[in-house]
């Protein structure tokens, strides 16, 4: 949700938390704002709106010192405005704080803390945990990171945390539950962020935090580890990081959205490298390899994700029970936490999240561990927390996503999802020799294929500006094809605010029908493979109600071209990895639209790219 940033060495400490802040304002957008100490005193600026308005109003204040701790916050407890972004004080102006979380049980907090004297000036959870730190220093006359760990102990919640005191100017406090926190190691300084991406240039070395660890990060010091509930010592895991630079900047696009749509060839290639060896008849997957008899006696496969991720599952459970021919069930990971399902020690749980952070997925995970189940990882990020809680998993290698709307991270994960489907399905035996190398010479030239989709690009520009001005858009799918439908409204609706609805085909007929008339844009994908000539029917049905048909074909259909308004191509594949291609112009109709429409397209409203809380 909220992005922190942290520094503390010998640089200036203001370029270094700004520039970081501006890499993670796709985790929020609202408010930013940034302390920094000068040896003196603290000098503090934040404001509604977003790190570039807050690097203006920083001018105000002097902006030297070699601590300084930032935020830029996608709201939770209190409105956007200037009063409630971060960092906060404490009432005695020593301590501040940068915090990405809930405290769900801040209003109790907040009102023993007014029976004790405390006032508060925003409306945040954060204030008053900033102020539950300082009366547990007091009261109990201990340091700083004492009091960290014994405040925590009384809250409930998640949180990322960096606290220092202007009295102890050589450490920064950090802790964690829930809410994802990396530690840069540098010569003699040390970098604080929500992920790796704001301290690359200076260190590709990093620390991530375990769910309860708290960290003292001290000058002249080794990082200083220890567990919230019990004080137990840890020893921190130094990683080498594997992003560079390059790979978060623009690289020339107009946005990071349009970027990851056009690195998709790459990605899809860098997931299946060293993983699909088609010349040897292979797929090679450590996780999968050493828990194979996991899998294949697995009763069933439940799928928990939220979101495009959701969306990737759904499209895996047509490969899996196609291909491999194991039961599945697709779950959203926010309702499967809470409805007491039923889950035994013979299921496998697949766990998708781009961000490896997102809350009510790992909620799932842990549940499904207590019930016995054997839990499966897919997720994007090194480190993360799903990737730490999962027994096994897979990464996807996407590299970074910087955009909101999740792109590469669908098509990278259903590249992923397919790689384990095949190979259960050539070890159950439900493939012979000849079939499985089709599928794994097909899947080989797959990134040549988006590579030609792509070029549709001008095309499909051409329809955004016919309908950016829509109100409502349908989009129909059957099939593998029917999770693909969902995702292409889901894009419309993240960054071009129209609404718009996904439905199987064949279920228009079941009352969506009753919305088509001449103003109504239905988006249909209408492959060759998947029950064409029944799909078909469907567009002919939405032609006789005037319905607006842009279709989504295989590269030299006839049939369809008669029939519809507008008509995209894309390469010939097997059916079950179309959605590979077909989410292709779709993504690239709501990238244009969005900007049509002057639309925020890497940081929609109200959205954040990875929700780490409820």
């Amino acid at each position: 949700m909220c992005g922190i940033v942290g520094y503390i060495g010998h640089r200036d400490a203001f370029p270094i938390v700004i520039k970081g802040l501006q890499r993670l304002e796709y985790r929020g957008y609202d408010s930013a704002g940034i302390a920094l100490f000068d040896g003196n005193s603290i000098n503090l600026s934040k404001t509604k709106g977003k790190v570039e308005d807050l690097k203006k109003k920083s001018k105000e204040i002097s902006v030297a010192g070699t601590l300084g701790i930032g935020h830029t916050r996608w709201a939770t407890h209190g409105v956007p405005n200037d009063v409630n972004s971060h960092p906060h004080y404490s009432n005695s102006g020593d301590l501040v704080i940068i915090h990405n979380g809930i405290i769900e049980n801040y209003e109790s907090i907040k009102q023993a803390l007014i029976n004790r004297g405390y006032t508060f000036k925003s409306d945040t959870d954060t204030e008053v945990l900033i102020n539950l730190i300082e009366e547990v220093q007091k009261t109990e006359g201990v340091k700083l990171g004492k009091a960290v760990q014994i405040a925590l102990n009384q809250v409930v919640g998640a949180y990322a945390i960096a606290v220092f005191d202007k009295k102890k100017p050589d450490e920064i406090v950090v802790a964690k539950l829930g809410s994802p926190l990396a530690i840069g190691v540098g010569e003699d300084e040390f970098f604080i962020a929500s992920d790796a991406s704001p301290f690359i240039e200076f260190t590709n070395n990093a620390v991530y935090l375990e769910d309860e660890e708290m960290a003292i990060v001290r000058l002249g010091k080794e990082i200083k580890l220890r567990k919230i509930k019990n004080d137990a010592v840890a020893y921190p895991n130094i990683l080498e990081l594997q992003m560079n630079l390059e790979e978060i900047e623009k690289g020339g696009y107009d946005h990071f959205m349009l970027k990851e749509i056009y690195e998709q060839p790459r990605a899809i290639m860098d997931t299946y490298r060293g993983r699909l060896l088609a010349d040897q008849g292979i797929i090679r997957m450590a996780g999968i390899d050493q828990n194979i008899e996991k899998f294949v006696n697995a009763n069933r496969i439940i799928i928990v994700a939220c979101g495009t991720s959701w969306h990737a599952g759904l499209v895996a459970e047509y490969i899996f029970e196609d291909l491999a021919r194991i039961p599945v069930e697709v779950e959203y990971a926010s309702e499967f936490r809470y409805r007491n399902p039923v889950i035994t020690d013979k299921d496998v749980l697949i766990a998708i999240s781009q961000s490896g952070e997102t809350a009510d997925t790992l909620a799932a995970i842990k549940l499904a561990k207590e019930k016995g189940a054997f839990v499966f990882g897919v997720c994007n990020v090194v480190g993360s927390s799903i990737a730490r809680e999962s027994d096994a998993g897979a990464y996807t290698h996407a590299g970074p996503e910087i955009g909101v709307a999740s792109t590469k991270a669908f098509t990278t994960q259903i590249t992923v999802l397919t790689l384990i489907a095949l190979k259960l399905a050539k070890e159950k035996g439900e493939f012979s020799g000849s079939k499985f190398h089709e599928y794994l010479t097909e899947l080989e030239t797959i990134p040549a294929k988006v590579e030609k989709a792509l070029k549709s690009n001008d095309l499909v520009e051409t329809v955004a500006e016919v309908y950016k001005d829509s109100t409502n858009c349908l989009y129909l799918g059957r099939g593998y094809n029917f999770p693909v439908a969902l995702e292409g409204a889901l894009k419309l609706k993240e960054i071009s605010y129209i609404h718009a609805e996904g439905y199987p085909a064949a279920e228009m007929k079941h009352g969506p029908i009753a919305l088509i008339d001449e103003q109504m844009p239905v988006f249909v994908i209408a492959t060759k493979k998947g029950h064409y000539e029944k799909v078909v029917s469907n567009i002919q049905e939405i032609k006789s109600r005037k319905g607006k048909i842009i279709a989504i074909v295989t590269e030299g259909d006839e049939q369809v071209k008669e029939l519809a308004d507008h008509v995209i191509e894309i390469p010939e594949t097997l059916e079950s990895l179309t959605p590979l291609l077909t989410t292709i112009p779709l993504q690239l109709l709501s990238y244009h639209i969005a900007v049509m429409r002057n639309c925020n397209v890497d940081q929609p409203r109200n959205l954040a790219k990875s929700v780490t809380v409820e």
